[in-house]
């Protein structure tokens, strides 16, 4: 090896190797994809501005180890949490930190058997299928069940524990759920507190960024809101807030569906002739104002199971 191979260079350019890593492409994606969410944009920046640091120390020969990278996302449901966590195995991915890049999203029914030798054999795996990349457990708090003493959600748990340890090297988890859950959920498993370094909070959307939200689902389908569909859909997201069950974006996308399944029902109904594609992709008012919110009632759209991200 030349005397060229082992130099190890006194200056580096943060600059440069932020460029080069392509870190910049998938916070670029951030932005362009997720309306809203700044603080968490701005976590998911300083968590890649740690590890290309760490990066430039290990390529000066300083002394360092591999960050803890396993993290808990909390926030409402429809807040985007599994679109940022299929970034950040992204990001990860990108900067070496783990080798494959990819996302496993499981619930506690994908980890938790239901009678005596089943439940290892399940974590393990799914831990298998989720090496070399990012585990994402949604409504981890579900793995705890102290109530039920034939539960075997603990062996689950002593499992994840052991690898999250022993594995950091080749596998991050992301533990996600409702924020006052997930806080009930560390304190009765101190285990996992020690292991989660980030912890990242996912705010509610405001009504105007809902609305904005809208618009973009609906350009990525090809359709637009007409001024008085607008309107309505701002009055609806107000009244939708306030009802139970409320689940962000989510909650927006099954009300565009429904809008698209009334504006169809209507152009077979009241067209005349042929129809040009500014009557096929427009939503009108009248497809909006259907809703029961507007009535006082509850939307058709029933809570999905657990609070998926």
């Amino acid at each position: 090896m030349s005397a060229k191979d082992t130099t190890v260079s006194s200056t580096v350019d943060l600059a440069e190797v932020f460029k080069e890593s392509g870190v910049q492409d998938v916070l670029r994606e951030l932005d362009e994809e997720l309306i809203g969410l700044a603080p968490v944009k701005d976590r998911i920046r300083e968590t890649a501005a740690l590890l290309l640091v760490d990066q430039a120390r290990r390529d000066m020969g300083l002394a360092t180890e591999t960050p803890t990278l396993h993290m808990s996302f909390t926030g409402n449901p429809g807040t985007g949490k599994t679109t940022v966590a299929l970034k950040m195995a992204d990001l990860l991915h990108r900067l070496g930190y783990v080798r494959k890049g990819h996302l496993v999203t499981v619930t506690r029914d994908d980890l938790v058997g239901q009678y005596i030798g089943h439940t290892a054999p399940k974590t393990k795996e799914v831990l298998k299928k989720a090496m070399g990349g990012v585990l994402f457990i949604d409504e981890a708090y579900y793995l705890y069940r102290p109530e039920n003493e034939r539960d075997y959600g603990q062996e689950a748990i002593e499992i994840l524990l052991q690898v999250m340890e022993n594995n950091r090297d080749d596998l991050v988890v992301i533990l996600a759920g409702y924020g006052d859950r997930m806080d009930r959920f560390f304190q009765s498993n101190p285990g996992f507190r020690s292991r989660i370094a980030h912890h990242i909070e996912f705010p509610d959307y405001s009504d105007d960024e809902l609305v904005q939200i809208s618009e973009k689902m609906l350009d990525d389908q090809n359709y637009v809101l007409s001024k008085g569909a607008k309107a309505a859909l701002k009055e609806y997201i107000d009244l939708r807030r306030k009802q139970p069950h409320f689940a962000n974006a989510r909650s927006i996308r099954n009300a565009l569906d429904r809008a698209r399944l009334r504006q169809a029902n209507r152009l077979f109904k009241t067209a005349k002739g042929p129809l040009n594609a500014e009557q096929l992709s427009t939503i009108g008012e009248e497809d909006i104002r259907p809703s029961r919110v507007f009535r006082g009632g509850l939307d058709v759209d029933r809570r999905p199971e657990g609070d998926r991200a």
